[in-house]
């Protein structure tokens, strides 16, 4: 066996109890469904390379090696950062033999994907586009900024969500009832309040929360299998701290925060954020939540609320605490003293209400794809105006389907930028 590990029992829990099917996998019902893209291509052994972009924890490496038992394909896996091109040039030498001597194609896994250069991505392009191997590439990072172009073109790009704190749930319950690679037979348990506490502090992180349940098992006395709060206060210490026993303080806190940022209390902000920062909570579930109150609360009356909250994001992953506080405190009292306008939130409930509940018609003609040979004879793209041959780039016509003529999704308030958009739409 290829592994540090000689037994099951010697592998970390979380490497244990790691899904061997579909059906046992948990989360990701958008991306593995039974009627999802890439279910049926894993069902049909049809599956093309792809690039598995998603949080730490949401089940890429694993979803790779499901799908290499499932296919029965051969499977390597290497990470970018301790391979090289000697070593992509020798696996691929292998696929071809193995193809051309009818043993089947090779899927290569390559985690963390991303820390390739231009230089190794550019081995793989001409075995990708000739099918010599089906790449899996997993990363934390935006593929579209860091795979290149060529070799992304080449590939699908399926997303992975962050796992729900229910999900993380099942899947730490999996973990204390299997009997063979989990501790069913050991009869370990887990009070209700610490599974929530896990659930949560693992931030959508089934790895971590596996991490913790083994640490915390490690923690206790011999005779005890009841993980309690004392067990589990031993492991988290003060990360433990956000969550009562009813398992309502971390959500008031958070609530607390958003409704401060968006009651403009730039105070009262950096109080609930220096509570969630104190208490352990996830740096980056604390940027998630900027980020939207940005989009929600503040919108377009000050557009730079959402472009400086996400860089805050970004440079809080890339330096890491305790600096991170500093970037997220400066979108927190941005965003606080920033205009408020939730039109654009209001905007896209209402025409996704309209979607899921009314007959919309279709999109007029004339605004129909019209690259194709032949569509003009079918009407498409007939009659469009191109906005820039009118003065001031603006023609006004028909954009909205015939039956919702009269809709209206977004109505800008007279408050900061916002207001050039109410006085610039009534020109028009």
């Amino acid at each position: 066996m290829d592994s540090l590990f000689s037994t099951l029992a010697e592998k970390p829990l979380a490497d244990r109890m790691r899904p061997q099917t579909l059906e046992s996998f948990v989360g990701q019902e958008k991306v593995l469904g039974a009627n999802s893209y890439l279910r049926r291509m894993i069902e049909k052994d049809m599956v093309p390379s792809i690039i598995l972009y998603g949080p730490p924890g949401t089940g890429k490496t694993t979803l790779a090696s499901v799908i290499a038992e499932i296919t029965g394909n051969i499977f390597v896996a290497i990470n970018a950062v301790s391979s090289g091109v000697p070593e992509l040039r020798k696996l691929i030498a292998k696929a071809q033999e193995a193809l051309h001597s009818g043993q089947g194609r090779t899927i290569v896994f390559i985690d963390e994907i991303h820390r390739f250069n231009k230089g190794q991505q550019d081995v793989l392009l001409p075995f990708v586009e000739n099918g010599t191997i089906i790449l899996i590439g997993a990363t934390t990072e935006n593929p579209f900024f860091e795979i290149n172009s060529p070799l992304l073109s080449r590939m699908k790009v399926i997303r992975l969500e962050i796992l729900t704190p229910n999900e993380i749930s099942l899947i730490i319950k999996t973990a204390l009832t299997d009997r063979e690679r989990g501790y069913g037979k050991e009869g370990i348990v887990l009070t209700e309040d610490c599974l929530r506490n896990i659930a949560e502090i693992a931030g959508g992180d089934a790895r971590s929360a596996l991490n913790i349940l083994e640490q915390a098992k490690t923690m206790l006395p011999e005779g005890q299998k009841e993980i309690n709060r004392d067990i589990l206060s031993m492991v988290l210490g003060d990360a433990l701290l956000k969550y009562d026993k009813n398992g309502d303080y971390h959500y008031d806190v958070v609530s607390a925060f958003i409704k401060s940022m968006r009651g403009s209390d730039a105070d009262a902000a950096l109080h609930y954020l220096a509570r969630m920062i104190e208490s352990g909570e996830d740096v980056r579930f604390i940027a998630r939540r900027i980020i939207i109150c940005a989009a929600e609360d503040v919108g377009n009356a000050d557009p730079m609320a959402l472009v400086l909250a996400n860089a805050a994001a970004q440079a809080a992953h890339f330096v890491g605490l305790p600096e991170a506080k500093i970037p997220l405190a400066q979108a927190v009292c941005y965003i606080a003293n920033a205009p408020k306008s939730n039109s654009s939130y209001l905007g896209i409930a209402a025409a996704q209400n309209d979607v899921r509940n009314r007959d919309c018609g279709t999109v007029p003609g004339h605004l129909r794809d019209a690259h194709y040979p032949g569509a003009g004879k079918l009407g498409h793209g007939v009659g469009y105006l191109y906005p820039h041959d009118y003065p001031g780039g603006y023609v006004k016509q028909q954009y909205l389907p015939d039956k919702l003529l009269n809709a209206k999704y977004y109505e800008p308030k007279d408050i900061g930028y916002e207001a050039k958009f109410k006085t610039d739409s009534h020109k028009k």
